[in-house]
């Protein structure tokens, strides 16, 4: 049987106690069913991760006694920014998903000329705490142990200004250029449209801010797909696949 893997933002260090409540804490008693000594892992962005032991528990909390801390992790090495165009719900939500997976170290969701995605207020906070509600299980179940930031939605002109270094590309299916011959970048980052696409102003645009075009083969790759080929090439090209 697997052992689970679960977040949590709280600190840990071996030989300590930690209490996971809430939705976590009726996910591992009502969900998994796990029991008093049943094994499970638990991880965050700056501790690593550890066996830990189930000592009690309810549908309310559950109390761990954490063990040795794991060598290795499948965090990549290759820093990925995304800035993706806001999308409609499950589609954005399978692209954070699935670049979570795939190794993506940022996210900022972008309004654009076709974004048909309308977000004020409450449903701001909403969908940010359901993004990463995303991440987080996207790393639980793929190793991760540092989970991706997922940025407040911004206009494309403000997430173009701002500093950047690596490559970065425009991806355009009405393009020429694939990817270029290039050294380990120290990051790369990636502008993909919504499921409008990018009009051709926003794309020279984002040439003027010093992102290169890139055409990712003969056909046109839906907004959620997109992002999942962009980061396996480049982490074929220069991560760690």
């Amino acid at each position: 049987m697997r052992v689970p893997r679960l977040f949590t933002p709280q600190s840990l260090n071996a030989s300590s106690e930690v209490i996971l409540v809430d939705d976590t804490a009726h996910y591992i008693a009502k969900v998994l069913r796990l029991r008093p000594d049943d094994r499970i892992k638990v991880f965050n962005g700056d501790d690593g991760e550890f066996n830990a032991s189930i000592v009690s528990l309810d549908k309310k909390y559950v109390l761990l006694l954490l063990e040795e801390k794991l060598a290795g992790n499948a965090d990549p090495r290759l820093a990925i920014h995304l800035g993706l165009g806001l999308s409609r719900g499950e589609r954005m939500d399978y692209a954070i998903q699935k670049a979570t997976e795939a190794g993506v170290s940022s996210i900022t969701p972008l309004l654009t000329e076709r974004c048909e995605v309308k977000l004020k207020g409450d449903r701001i906070d909403n969908r940010m705490s359901h993004w990463e509600r995303i991440a987080i299980s996207a790393c639980e179940q793929s190793g991760r142990c540092v989970v991706p930031t997922i940025a407040s939605p911004q206009t494309l002109s403000d997430w173009l200004g701002l500093p950047r270094v690596g490559a970065s590309f425009v991806l355009d299916h009405r393009g020429e250029n694939g990817f270029p011959a290039l050294e380990q970048p120290e990051a790369v980052t990636f502008l993909i449209g919504p499921e409008g696409g990018l009009s051709e102003e926003e794309v020279t645009l984002a040439q003027d801010n010093h992102f290169s075009g890139l055409r990712i083969g003969p056909r046109v790759l839906r907004t959620e797909t997109a992002p999942i080929v962009a980061i396996s090439l480049a982490q074929h090209l220069w991560g760690d696949f």
